[in-house]
Protein backbone atom coordinates (compact mmCIF):
# COMPACT_ATOMS: atom_id res chain seq x y z
CA UNK A 1 0.00 0.00 0.00
CA UNK A 2 1.14 3.77 -0.44
CA UNK A 3 1.97 6.21 2.04
CA UNK A 4 -2.08 7.93 1.99
CA UNK A 5 -3.62 4.56 2.58
CA UNK A 6 -1.25 3.77 5.34
CA UNK A 7 -1.66 6.68 6.91
CA UNK A 8 -5.36 6.51 6.38
CA UNK A 9 -5.94 3.10 8.00
CA UNK A 10 -3.75 3.91 10.93
CA UNK A 11 -5.37 7.04 11.48
CA UNK A 12 -2.47 9.21 11.08
CA UNK A 13 -1.37 11.29 8.58
CA UNK A 14 1.78 11.13 6.13
CA UNK A 15 4.04 13.63 7.25
CA UNK A 16 3.60 11.51 10.69
CA UNK A 17 4.80 8.66 8.44
CA UNK A 18 7.57 10.30 7.04
CA UNK A 19 8.92 11.22 10.24
CA UNK A 20 8.39 8.11 11.84
CA UNK A 21 10.55 6.97 8.76
CA UNK A 22 13.17 9.99 8.99
CA UNK A 23 13.90 8.82 12.66
CA UNK A 24 14.12 5.01 12.46
CA UNK A 25 10.53 3.70 13.42
CA UNK A 26 9.38 2.88 10.35
CA UNK A 27 11.01 1.03 7.42
CA UNK A 28 11.61 2.77 4.36
CA UNK A 29 11.36 0.61 1.57
CA UNK A 30 10.17 1.98 -2.48
CA UNK A 31 8.39 0.27 -5.10
CA UNK A 32 9.86 -0.64 -8.74
CA UNK A 33 8.43 3.38 -9.31
CA UNK A 34 10.07 5.27 -6.57
CA UNK A 35 7.01 5.65 -4.13
CA UNK A 36 6.80 4.41 -0.87
CA UNK A 37 5.62 0.79 -0.34
CA UNK A 38 4.23 -0.39 3.16
CA UNK A 39 2.35 -3.92 3.88
CA UNK A 40 0.34 -4.59 7.34
CA UNK A 41 3.19 -5.10 9.14
CA UNK A 42 3.54 -1.57 9.03
CA UNK A 43 0.38 -1.17 10.27
CA UNK A 44 1.12 -3.34 12.97
CA UNK A 45 4.02 -1.20 13.77
CA UNK A 46 2.19 2.27 13.75
CA UNK A 47 -0.97 0.76 15.88
CA UNK A 48 2.24 -0.41 18.51
CA UNK A 49 2.83 3.04 18.17
CA UNK A 50 -0.22 4.89 18.28
CA UNK A 51 -1.38 2.72 21.52
CA UNK A 52 1.70 3.53 23.54
CA UNK A 53 1.34 7.28 22.97
CA UNK A 54 -2.52 6.78 23.87
CA UNK A 55 -1.01 5.64 27.47
CA UNK A 56 1.42 8.87 27.57
CA UNK A 57 4.51 7.02 26.32
CA UNK A 58 6.88 8.85 24.04
CA UNK A 59 7.76 8.31 20.75
CA UNK A 60 11.77 7.33 21.80
CA UNK A 61 10.05 4.87 24.03
CA UNK A 62 8.02 3.06 21.67
CA UNK A 63 11.30 1.99 19.60
CA UNK A 64 12.04 -1.29 21.68
CA UNK A 65 8.16 -2.24 20.86
CA UNK A 66 8.49 -1.92 16.81
CA UNK A 67 12.16 -3.43 17.01
CA UNK A 68 10.62 -6.22 18.79
CA UNK A 69 7.58 -6.65 15.99
CA UNK A 70 10.30 -6.41 13.61
CA UNK A 71 12.46 -9.11 14.41
CA UNK A 72 9.24 -11.24 13.94
CA UNK A 73 8.03 -11.41 17.19
CA UNK A 74 3.57 -11.89 17.56
CA UNK A 75 3.77 -8.72 19.78
CA UNK A 76 6.12 -5.65 20.36
CA UNK A 77 5.79 -6.21 24.21
CA UNK A 78 7.37 -9.92 24.04
CA UNK A 79 10.85 -8.87 24.11
CA UNK A 80 13.37 -7.98 27.65
CA UNK A 81 13.57 -4.23 26.36
CA UNK A 82 10.33 -3.48 25.76
CA UNK A 83 9.08 -4.79 29.40
CA UNK A 84 12.10 -2.67 30.42
CA UNK A 85 10.08 0.30 29.17
CA UNK A 86 6.88 -1.15 31.06
CA UNK A 87 8.69 -1.12 34.28
CA UNK A 88 9.85 2.24 33.69
CA UNK A 89 6.58 3.88 32.77
CA UNK A 90 4.73 1.78 35.86
CA UNK A 91 7.39 3.26 38.32
CA UNK A 92 6.99 6.74 36.58
CA UNK A 93 3.03 6.75 36.85
CA UNK A 94 3.70 5.37 40.38
CA UNK A 95 5.13 8.54 41.15
CA UNK A 96 3.11 10.68 39.62
CA UNK A 97 -0.20 9.16 41.64
CA UNK A 98 1.40 9.27 44.52
CA UNK A 99 2.08 13.00 44.16
CA UNK A 100 -1.27 13.42 43.39
CA UNK A 101 -2.36 12.06 46.05
CA UNK A 102 -0.18 14.26 48.51
CA UNK A 103 -1.91 17.52 46.31
CA UNK A 104 -4.86 16.18 46.70
CA UNK A 105 -4.61 16.13 50.59
CA UNK A 106 -3.26 19.65 50.65
CA UNK A 107 -6.05 20.91 48.25
CA UNK A 108 -8.38 18.96 50.59
CA UNK A 109 -7.16 20.45 53.70
CA UNK A 110 -7.26 24.35 52.17
CA UNK A 111 -10.50 23.64 51.01
CA UNK A 112 -11.93 22.69 54.34
CA UNK A 113 -9.96 26.07 55.74
CA UNK A 114 -11.73 27.70 53.83
CA UNK A 115 -14.73 26.69 53.73
CA UNK A 116 -15.20 26.78 57.79
CA UNK A 117 -13.73 30.43 57.69
CA UNK A 118 -16.81 31.57 55.28
CA UNK A 119 -19.46 29.41 57.22
CA UNK A 120 -17.87 31.33 60.39
CA UNK A 121 -18.68 34.44 58.11
CA UNK A 122 -21.64 33.52 57.22
CA UNK A 123 -22.91 32.86 60.75
CA UNK A 124 -21.94 35.76 61.94
CA UNK A 125 -18.95 35.04 63.92
CA UNK A 126 -17.29 37.60 65.95
CA UNK A 127 -13.92 36.81 64.66
CA UNK A 128 -11.04 38.60 62.23
CA UNK A 129 -11.41 39.26 58.60
CA UNK A 130 -9.61 35.55 56.78
CA UNK A 131 -6.68 36.39 55.60
CA UNK A 132 -6.30 35.55 51.94
CA UNK A 133 -3.32 34.11 50.61
CA UNK A 134 -3.81 36.29 47.35
CA UNK A 135 -3.06 39.09 49.86
CA UNK A 136 -6.44 40.93 48.80
CA UNK A 137 -7.62 43.33 51.85
CA UNK A 138 -11.06 42.77 52.38
CA UNK A 139 -13.05 46.02 52.56
CA UNK A 140 -15.59 46.70 54.98
CA UNK A 141 -19.33 47.01 53.85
Amino acid sequence: MRIGELAERAGTTTRTLRYYEQVGLLPARRSGNGYRAYGEDDLRLLRQIRMLQDFGFGLEETRPFVECLQAGHPEGDSCPASLEVYRRKLAELDECITRLQEVRVQVGAQFARAQAARDELASGGAGEQPQCELAIEWEET
